[in-house]
């Protein structure tokens, strides 16, 4: 008879609830030296809370090792490579969480008078600069609490500016290979959404756009680079069309990583667009928030902007009321004003070249692993790649193992698995954007593990199937996971 042996803690984590033994504390305080009170007499019986029922007891040491080893069983960006395609889900500098928890900047409040609020006005007027010089837009507004937030802040400001010519048109064109968010944000600022179906190049097709776009069309939003990490060649002759039939351009700038300091979208025809600070200009990215999706217009659009709007006088910045063309709020205050502090941080570190040469890192690291991973993988278009590539599982599904299959297999390599299945225009895709902050050393790595995978398919494909194998939780069924989640934990008897 084999003795069970109880695995260690920090493989088989006990919730801290369960660690808990009547009368341990984390804490330590001196004796009262003055007369106990009880603070239903002091307080009134209904403003003190009896004890919290069911409350875990534990040491401070308990408290800590629990934490950090859970904390080990998570991916980090400090860990490895994320190869999230579309997400620019890069290592950001330390310094630019330092100067976000400035006292000065982290603890102002939003009520305080503006006379009180000069240097913060500061810091936003100068990443207003900084970012209408690296877009070529004329007016930015830094409301907008994420990306999907200026699209709709976008797109309304273009409403406002066709309302104000008489019509508001009827609907939003939308490429096959633009962002998902895109066809949402337009249904909800009250336009019919056409799908624009890309050539074979992954393009817009503009002999395609030249038969849709009639004076029904308020504006076309366009992805650039788009999903598939393919630079819209044709962007000019868009913007063109669009305008002759009096329709906007919107661009949905998530993807400036493989642009800033290279290309301005305000000089090849965009009227209105969105940057995504959290993923090109430096905030830690994920977790629900926070976010920052600023909207840059060209001049035409600058008098629909959200209020207030920053002003300066007799070198005194205040907020400008008086504006009554515009939208009204998006947001209450102004922005994520912490993520703001980050993005002015990041670009000033940087520098017009520093940018530049991230961008071209960026460029450079998506096309290294797009070469090395051809032979193993289909290239969903054969056209030069920006900042990321996509392959299909065409490949690998003659062998029975999808994009899904893979992805989890590559977990047992120590990687985050890519973004899976996305962008739709592609079937079984493999979205993979390494980022300009990835050494080539971490490239390589990453690239063996590919490799290893598309030969464990041909040599091994259950072997694939069965992935993940190491671990905590085994594969598991999709489907069932999603249509019948179990929400409550339960220990298994050891």
């Amino acid at each position: 008879m084999i003795n069970k042996v109880r695995p260690h803690p920090t493989q088989n984590e006990l919730l801290l609830f369960e660690a808990s033994s009547p009368g341990k504390k984390g804490y330590q305080l001196p004796p009262l030296d003055v007369p106990a009170v009880d603070p239903a007499a002091a307080l009134g019986a209904g403003n003190a809370r009896a004890q919290i029922e069911g409350f875990p007891e534990v040491s401070e040491v308990d408290v800590i090792r629990h934490f950090t080893r859970l904390s080990t069983w998570n991916y980090a960006i400090d860990l490895g490579l994320y190869p999230l395609g579309s997400c620019t889900m890069k290592y950001n500098p330390r310094i630019n969480e330092t100067a976000a928890r400035v006292d000065g900047l982290a603890w102002a409040h939003p009520y305080q008078p503006d006379s009180l609020s000069q240097g913060a006005m500061k810091v936003m007027a100068a990443l207003e600069q900084c970012l209408l010089e690296i877009t070529g837009m004329d007016a930015v507004t830094l409301q907008p609490a994420a990306g999907a937030h200026g699209e709709f802040t976008g797109i309304l400001l273009a409403r406002a500016y066709l309302e104000a010519r008489g019509n508001p048109r009827k609907k939003i064109l939308v490429p096959d290979s633009a962002h998902g968010t895109n066809p949402a944000t337009a249904h909800m600022a009250g336009y019919a959404v056409e799908n624009v179906p890309s050539n074979e190049r992954g393009m817009v097709d503009t002999e395609t756009l030249l038969r849709v776009v009639n004076e029904d069309v308020a504006a076309m939003m366009v992805t650039n680079p788009n999903t598939l990490g393919v630079f819209e060649q044709n962007i000019v002759d868009v913007a063109r069309i669009l305008h002759d039939k009096g329709a906007l351009l919107y661009m949905d700038g998530a993807n400036m990583n493989a642009l800033a300091g290279i290309s301005r979208p305000g000089e090849f025809g965009v009227d209105v667009m969105h940057l995504n600070l959290h993923k090109t200009f430096s905030t830690p990215h994920g977790g629900g928030g926070p976010g920052s999706g600023p909207v840059a217009v060209k001049s035409h659009l600058e008098p629909y902007l959200p209020l207030p709007r920053l002003q300066c006088a007799d070198g005194n910045w205040s907020w400008g009321y008086d504006r009554p063309d515009s939208i009204g709020r998006v947001r209450a205050f102004y922005g994520n004003f912490g993520v703001l502090v980050r993005a002015l941080a990041y670009i000033m570190a940087h520098g017009g070249d520093g940018l530049k040469r991230a961008t071209l890192d960026a460029l450079l690291n998506a096309n290294y692993i797009r070469k090395q991973l051809e032979p193993y993988y289909e290239l969903a278009y054969d056209e030069p790649s920006m900042h990321e590539c996509v392959f299909s599982d065409a490949r690998q599904a003659k062998r029975g193992v999808d994009t899904m299959t893979i992805a989890k297999r590559l977990i047992d390599y120590g990687f985050h698995p890519y973004t899976v299945a996305f962008p739709l225009i592609v079937k079984g895709s493999l979205m993979i954007e390494p980022t300009e902050t990835e050494s080539k050393r971490e490239l390589d790595l990453f690239v063996e593990a590919m490799i290893s995978i598309a030969k464990e398919v041909e040599e091994n494909p259950d072997l694939v199937k069965s992935a993940p194998h190491s671990t905590r939780t085994p594969r598991v069924d999709e489907v069932t996971a999603a249509r019948k989640p179990v929400v409550q934990w339960k220990r298994s008897v050891l």
